[in-house]
């Protein structure tokens, strides 16, 4: 289920695309549809996938048409093949047709989401690691793509700046070191929030163990590097790799033995899902 902090954002980026697709008007709709007829569509999977995104659609419609009868076939978090009806709805015909691509835009990048995520989670299959997403979101649609990532089987890395502590190489530099930087924050931060260290080099991965830090990120690490830092952490701090995680490489990756893999690519280079609206009556 969607929760209230996500649909008040999608809430927010309608206002936007209302503003930037709309203007003043559907000069098409409004010029050849009457303006109290009725219809009937659905939205149909054109490919295989995972759903994400149908109170998001919902909401869209029912901003022209308030008395919008929906129905959700494919919830979110289903699985679709081509042909699979996600959802059919009946409302003013004018309202279908003129929130008709701002719905698919969000259900369908929602969607593309969802179902890169489930195919990483596929790839690790047997294995006990985590898929973690990352900040690298479309601006203002953090909370969206982050809810689609969980849609898809992954978890949420840190949300943003404020609930985690993520200390990356350039903290390092300015700080002049790993238990430098470690410690300044440590003094300045409730104990309840976790401390994360960027790692390049095995030589910072035991200084990072050695400031007895959470979770220790293996950064754009080779798979055998990975395993020799996972044997000298020995399960002393969390083990997340990152960097240049691809479909084809995160099974090899899952297998040295780290906590977590995180995936840029789950949101910044979202594909689409294809879906299509369809008229019925």
């Amino acid at each position: 289920m969607m929760d209230e902090k996500t649909l008040r954002s999608a809430e927010v980026l309608f206002d936007l695309a209302y503003a930037e697709d709309i203007g003043d008007g559907d000069i098409t709709t409004n010029n050849l549809i009457d303006p109290e007829e009725t219809k009937t569509a659905r939205f149909v999977a054109k490919e295989a996938g995972v759903i994400a995104g149908l109170p998001v659609a919902e909401m869209v419609f029912r901003k022209f048409d308030k008395n919008l009868e929906w129905h959700a076939l494919k919830p979110d978090g289903s699985e679709v093949v081509p042909g699979d009806i996600i959802a059919e709805f009946k409302g003013n015909y004018r309202a279908l047709l003129t929130g008709e691509r701002k719905a698919l835009n969000f259900l369908q990048r929602l969607s593309g989401i969802a179902s890169y995520a489930h195919l990483c989670m596929k790839e690790i299959e047997g294995t006990k690691v985590e898929i973690l997403d990352t900040r690298k979101t479309l601006p203002g649609y953090r909370y969206l793509d982050k809810y689609a990532v969980r849609m898809g089987g992954a978890s949420n890395h840190r949300f943003g700046l404020y609930d985690m502590v993520m200390i990356k190489d350039n903290h390092i530099q300015v700080a002049g070191g790993i238990t430098n930087a470690v410690n300044a924050i440590r003094k300045r931060i409730p104990k309840s929030i976790k401390i994360e260290v960027e790692t390049t080099t095995i030589e910072q991965v035991k200084e990072a163990l050695a400031a007895d830090v959470d979770i220790i990120m293996l950064d754009n690490m080779s798979t055998d590097q990975m395993k020799e830092c996972v044997k000298i952490i020995d399960r002393r701090a969390k083990i997340e790799a990152s960097g240049n995680m691809t479909i084809k490489r995160i099974q090899k990756v899952a297998h040295t033995g780290v906590d977590y893999i995180s995936i840029g690519a789950l949101t910044h280079s979202v594909k689409a899902l294809d879906i299509s609206q369809r008229i019925i009556d």
